[in-house]
């Protein structure tokens, strides 16, 4: 007699049909993208600091100009900055050098194989007390730089040594270089989503996109002063290179100040999110762990990077209102309770979020958490959905995140969104978190 085959754990039935769940654990990646752009940009920058060393250095001033300021600005890196660009004036001076085509009127023809020679040359010299300090790898972002800077270089350089540009004067000239970064901004933003797909193996699409919309702020900073620095060198030479610096550095220096204040905002929030696991309402690390599956989901989701805060921050303080209950939830669950009093929870922690001057977004989310779903902002759905995966993995044996995706799934459309279900469903497939036996 044969002996029936278990189930696999990868399907369940589904009201008489078979249904695919994520897999219990992580898929194995080969990183091959990860090895190929620090190869790429390595196997470029031989080549040109080859073709250099055989012609030598042309324009030794500007070339020692640019070389300098490239090394301020990773002098003044910020370290394990949020922004994508963390040496802003150095990727502008970099981006200046490679679209640079005459000093004071003078024709320049340092051409490709020595802007790439300088910028990387420069980069690795002002990287050093950097690295000496602990600042972590730069690798990634220096072999990004070296391609970019050798496309921006590839794309105006021959134009520029051939006089083919002598005619493009004035707003076209700008225009062409307000092109030519646009083009670069998007070569860098595919370098850096790349490696991230390998590493989570997220789709391409929304991690480009995440890319672009974060390069927004600062990155258009550095492709304005760039082309800025381009022009004005080119019409009244190297003296307008330090001229330019100081607004960038006065940026980067106002930037570090909001980041610092921004820190501190979200460690005053940790706190207030604290305050029930120390008054025993809810377990130790639930909100933490919510605030970070949520935010998992809503980059999968491709919200941006202000909702991604807000959301972070509601998910922090989604359970603050039950430190207004009298009689503790047993567990801190609150998915289980009935929708009237998971409201009232909801926005007894909306109004202590008012209290706290967070703001009111985040305030709004966690008033609207527990209302139907298609009434919603998309980040108190996420809440929602990722708050109750959270409370029914919890302390759970083998197989419990399927069973709890499965729990969700099946709900009713007016408690859990399914598109969130789905990413959420996707976030734990990539993380290898779907059949956890107790939070993390």
């Amino acid at each position: 007699m044969t002996p029936s085959r278990p189930p696999s754990p990868s399907t369940s039935r589904h009201r008489g049909r078979p249904r695919t769940l994520p897999p219990a654990g992580p898929r194995i990646r080969f990183p091959l993208v990860l090895l190929l752009i620090p190869a790429c940009a390595g196997l470029l920058a031989l080549g040109c600091l080859a073709s250099v060393l055989r012609s030598g250095l042309a324009e030794r001033p500007v070339a020692l100009a640019f070389g300098a300021l490239v090394a301020l600005g990773e002098l003044t890196r910020r370290a394990r900055a949020e922004a994508r660009e963390a040496a802003p004036l150095g990727a502008a001076g970099a981006l200046a050098y490679a679209l640079l085509g005459d000093v004071a009127g003078r024709p320049t023809h340092h051409g490709v194989a020595q802007t790439v020679t300088v910028v990387l040359a420069a980069s690795l010299l002002g990287s050093v007390p950097y690295t000496a300090r602990g600042g972590g790898p730069v690798l990634e972002p220096l072999a990004r730089r070296v391609l970019t800077v050798a496309f921006a270089a590839v794309c105006f350089q021959p134009l520029s040594s051939q006089g083919l540009l002598r005619d493009w004067s004035g707003p076209a000239h700008a225009l062409l270089l307000i092109v030519l970064l646009a083009l670069s901004t998007l070569c860098d933003a595919v370098l850096a989503a790349a490696p991230a797909h390998a590493r989570t193996g997220r789709p391409f699409g929304p991690l480009l996109r995440e890319e672009l919309r974060g390069m927004v702020e600062v990155t258009s900073a550095v492709c304005a002063t760039g082309a800025v620095m381009a022009l004005a060198v080119a019409a009244a030479g190297l003296w307008a290179l330090p001229v330019l610096c100081v607004p960038l550095l006065l940026t980067q220096l106002s930037y570090r100040r909001y980041a610092a204040v921004r820190a501190t905002c979200r460690q005053t929030i940790a706190s207030l999110a604290r305050a029930t696991e120390i008054a025993g309402y809810t377990p130790a690390g639930h909100a933490r762990r919510v605030a970070e599956l949520s935010g998992a989901v809503g980059r999968d989701l491709g919200l941006s990077g202000a909702e991604l805060t807000v959301l972070e921050y509601a998910a922090l303080m989604h359970d603050i209102g039950q430190l207004s209950l009298v009689d503790p939830v047993p567990a801190g669950a609150t998915a289980g309770l009935p929708a009237a009093e998971q409201r009232r929870i909801a926005l007894l922690g909306g109004a202590v979020v008012r209290q706290t001057g967070v703001g009111a977004a985040v305030a709004v989310v966690v008033e609207r958490q527990a209302d139907p779903c298609r009434e919603q902002p998309v980040a108190a759905r996420i809440v929602r959905a990722v708050n109750a995966y959270e409370e029914k993995t919890r302390d759970a044996g083998p197989g419990a995140g399927l069973t709890a995706l499965e729990e969700l799934r099946l709900a009713t459309v007016g408690d859990y969104a399914p598109d969130v279900v789905e990413a959420l469903a996707r976030v734990l497939s990539r993380q290898g978190g779907a059949a956890r036996e107790r939070p993390g």
